[in-house]
């Protein structure tokens, strides 16, 4: 077992993991720009080191920085947790090639399925159905207006190597494609130092659909997330299982993503994400680390994924077996609708219920980030006791001083056509307003 670890990450991420590694006796290494020398990961890890000024760009993103600080801090080990770095091929091959162990796959497996392209052209190869799009990446205008009028309009246009939509715009008309085909290209540039991006048909109101992998010596699933509930791609609520996936389904898509990783030779944490429409399924993408979401999966199967992960990409040995997910979970994403200092800050508690957070009061929440500050999760046995829990909790919830969608998410969580579970991608947009 490693004894000390880099997380190459910040926000509430960091804490997740600087939370199981204490558990596991593992010492922890944050790193902060000067923006976040005040955040919660910075005061709960055993040593930080600062990485840069507030932008990204040259803090999080910058690989030999992150590289350093765990070089100089005795590191055996960098958890790049979610978004930044956490897909990038080179950033793992720098990172096993200065004898430290990087917590996800081996930096081919990442090529492979991280970069949404080939991710693509993998899944065909083990005969999963994916959605129609390009071949590979599009390299310009001329050739974008070719493509999308071969797959007729609405088409998608999505980085690949992205994630969280970011990099990610729908064209409906030829009109339209030149300026949204920019945006992505600088978005997906901006948020991932990759520009390439690629274009598939838009399926207007399929449902969000994914398995949580978790592999080892074996390949496990631990169940599926609906996360159909999406402002501009953005996830909301996520929950599992998904009222909208059967049995049949469900075992279908297992069959063909556990053949997938197991060939592969995945290690670590990932997700398969599906599009599903009526009784079909297409492959989208897979998320070659941990998700945003995974406290979903933890809370129904019982299971801490930080440490799971850990254990498989340091050779500690991972038990997959017996893994039965139970009940009904749900999760709702707190975001901060501008930036503000926490001055009062009540947690849900009770049966059934987590609260992951970066907030504390007197903590400013900045501009330069992610907007999500919190997620609330609640464990029920049936979806109705689980949309009962949340509401309680989404209740109990107070955070003062800084303006946050939870008022927003109590509308969802009450609303009708959510409670019916008889709903896809479009739902917010198509929620009527006050």
């Amino acid at each position: 077992m490693i004894k000390r670890l880099l997380i190459a990450n910040r926000g509430e991420i960091a804490v997740r993991i600087i939370r199981t590694c204490r558990e596991m006796g593992i010492e922890t290494v944050a790193v902060y720009s000067t923006a976040d020398q005040h955040s919660l990961h910075v005061r709960l890890a055993d040593q930080a080191v600062c990485i840069g000024p507030p932008p990204s760009a040259g803090s999080y993103l910058v690989r030999n920085n992150l590289i350093m600080a765990a070089l100089n801090t005795g590191c055996e080990a960098v958890h790049p947790g979610v978004g930044f770095l956490s897909e990038n091929a080179e950033f793992a091959r720098t990172v096993r090639d200065r004898g430290l162990v990087f917590i996800g796959p081996d930096p081919e497996v990442i090529e492979l399925l991280g970069d949404k392209v080939r991710a693509r052209t993998t899944a065909r190869r083990f005969g999963l159905p994916v959605t129609p799009g390009t071949e590979g990446v599009v390299a310009g205008e001329d050739a974008a207006k070719k493509a999308a009028a071969g797959l007729g309009y609405p088409v998608i246009i999505k980085a690949a190597s992205g994630g969280g939509g970011k990099g990610m715009r729908i064209v409906r008309s030829p009109s339209e494609l030149g300026t949204n085909l920019a945006l992505a290209k600088a978005e997906a540039e901006a948020n991932f130092s990759d520009g390439s991006v690629y274009i598939e048909r838009y399926l207007e109101n399929p449902r969000h659909v994914e398995l949580q992998i978790i592999a080892g010596s074996s390949v496990a699933v631990l169940g599926e997330r609906d996360c159909s509930v999406q402002k501009n791609h953005q996830k909301l609520i996520e929950e599992s299982p998904s009222p909208g996936v059967d049995s049949g389904m469900r075992k279908r898509m297992t069959r063909g993503a556990v053949k997938m990783f197991r060939e592969l030779g995945y290690r670590g944490a990932g997700t398969i994400v599906f599009l599903v429409e009526g009784n079909k399924f297409y492959f989208m993408e897979v998320n070659a680390r941990v998700q945003v979401e995974h406290p979903v999966s933890e809370m129904v199967c019982g299971m801490d994924i930080i440490r799971a992960q850990i254990l498989a990409c340091t050779g500690s040995g991972l038990d997959t077996k017996n893994i039965h997910p139970e009940g009904w979970a749900m999760e709702c994403r707190i975001n901060a609708l501008r930036p503000g200092t926490v001055n009062r800050l009540e947690i849900p508690g009770g049966p059934g219920v987590r609260f992951d957070s970066l907030l504390y009061p007197g903590y400013t929440v900045l501009p330069y980030y992610d907007s999500m500050v919190a997620k609330l999760i609640v464990h029920a046995p049936d979806r109705e006791g689980a949309l009962r829990r949340m509401e309680r909790a989404l209740r109990e919830l107070v955070i003062e001083g800084v303006t946050t969608n939870r008022e927003r998410q109590l509308r969802i969580i009450g609303d009708p056509v959510f409670r019916s579970g008889n709903f896809g991608t479009a739902y917010y947009q198509n929620m009527k307003e006050d």
